[in-house]
């Protein structure tokens, strides 16, 4: 068996990173005085203008940072955890799920006990569960995010199409969208954390809207990956990249090369969490999307969707600046700091009570959190980092057709069953 490159992305978290690594403001640096503080982001697009509101609301204080990609940055940030050399603040994803995830941090001591910050005890349950590690805070979780399908309206009136809430209306519109020279949605797999958004779109129907203690009874050894409608959801995923739902050559096609696609209209749409909505405006200021379920059967009162919390920010257990990095986190978890970050990202705040009104291209997603029509990313509560590395880089291969969707889930529940 080939060795697999580990390098991986929460779903949420998915949230909002743009592959190529790309810095914002001045570089990082390991030094510091009282009136600087240093932070590793993901929030590529939409941090820039929340440290430029922190500086204005602290003056004299220099905010010195770098954003980069989900991959490269996983890769970096426990190597400068390790060596000393990491930022004051930096991204972390809820949960379990991946290199860069408060378990994974918060296990070996990494961060901070935010668990004396105002906001904490404030948290949603569902999102204190996977901000939190043996019942402290580490992650000061801004937002909520979900999975979906998201549409170019004026690409979608020129075709003549309107958003499928069933599965056999999605497989039809693809063939239209195809017959018509414009394919259904954009897929970036050459950045693997991107693979997993269709199949999770998928799994919230499939799996969790019979079942919705699935994750219990997969920590309990009851069910498993290969013998359970995780299957079906995967056999699902495979039948649209046959019936033309994507670009030709999803392989060749990375993250930020799939936002110009459906931003342009060039695809009609893509599947992605609710954050790829700000970089798509970004590339076209002119253009209106929104966000649907993607349906996966033919009972749309049954459709779920992935929506969790997305990635916050940890603060380094040996911050040189920590009084400006508990700043940073509590000016992010204001009412002014997350109603700029949600706004910006096109996400839903995690916190009640903002005064945040919801852009209405979310107001789909919105409606399913209250209705509790969602679950979890899939990843988050897995019980190491592995499952969801050996899940990425199996449907890299997949695509390839170097590997096939039953060796793919022997493989994760191999590593699930292996434990922490």
């Amino acid at each position: 068996m080939k060795t697999r490159t580990p390098v991986t992305l929460a779903a949420a978290v998915t949230a909002a990173a743009v592959l190529a690594a790309c810095s914002g403001g001045t570089k990082a640096s390991s030094g510091g005085d009282s009136k600087t503080l240093t932070l590793a982001s993901v929030d590529q697009g939409s941090v820039e203008d929340v440290v430029k509101a922190f500086e204005k609301a602290n003056p004299g204080v220099k905010v010195r940072f770098t954003t980069s990609g989900a991959d490269q940055y996983q890769q970096q940030i426990r190597t400068q955890l390790s060596s000393g050399t990491a930022p004051d603040v930096m991204s972390v994803w809820p949960g379990n799920g991946n290199p860069g995830a408060t378990y994974v941090l918060a296990k070996p001591g990494y961060l901070r006990d935010l668990s004396d910050q105002p906001w904490a005890a404030k948290l949603p349950d569902a999102v204190k569960s996977v901000a939190q590690y043996e019942g402290k805070t580490y992650n000061a979780v801004f937002g909520l995010n979900g999975i979906g399908a998201v549409y170019n309206e004026q690409a979608m009136a020129k075709a003549g199409l309107t958003p499928p809430d069933t599965w056999t209306k999605l497989l039809d519109f693809c063939r239209a969208a195809k017959a018509k020279g414009t394919p259904a949605f954009a897929l970036g797999n050459q950045d693997n954390w991107v693979t997993q958004l269709v199949l999770y779109a998928l799994v919230a129907t499939t799996v969790y809207g019979d079942d919705r203690d699935f994750d219990k009874k997969m920590q309990g050894g009851q069910v498993t990956f290969a013998k359970s409608p995780w299957t079906t959801a995967l056999d699902k995923y495979l039948t649209m990249e046959k019936t033309g739902c994507f670009q030709k050559n999803p392989l060749g096609t990375n993250y930020e090369a799939s936002q110009g696609l459906a931003a342009t209209g060039k695809t009609l749409g893509i599947v992605q969490g609710n954050w790829v909505i700000a970089l798509l405006k970004g590339k076209n200021p002119k253009g209106t999307f929104s966000f649907k379920a993607l349906p996966a059967t033919d009972d749309p009162s049954g459709t779920l969707i992935p929506a969790a919390a997305g990635a916050g920010y940890g603060v380094n257990a040996k911050a040189k600046n920590e009084d400006l990095a508990l700043k940073f986190v509590n000016f992010v978890m204001s009412p002014k700091g997350m109603n700029l970050f949600v706004k910006k990202q096109g996400g839903l705040p995690s916190l009640p009570d903002t005064g945040y009104a919801v852009d209405p291209s979310l107001e789909e997603l919105s409606t399913f959190i209250q209705e509790d029509r969602t679950v979890p990313f899939m990843d988050q509560l897995w019980p190491n980092a592995k499952v969801q590395q050996t899940m990425l880089s199996g449907l890299q291969e997949i695509f390839s057709g170097q590997s096939t969707p039953k060796r793919l889930l022997g493989e994760m529940d191999a590593d699930y069953q292996a434990g922490p």
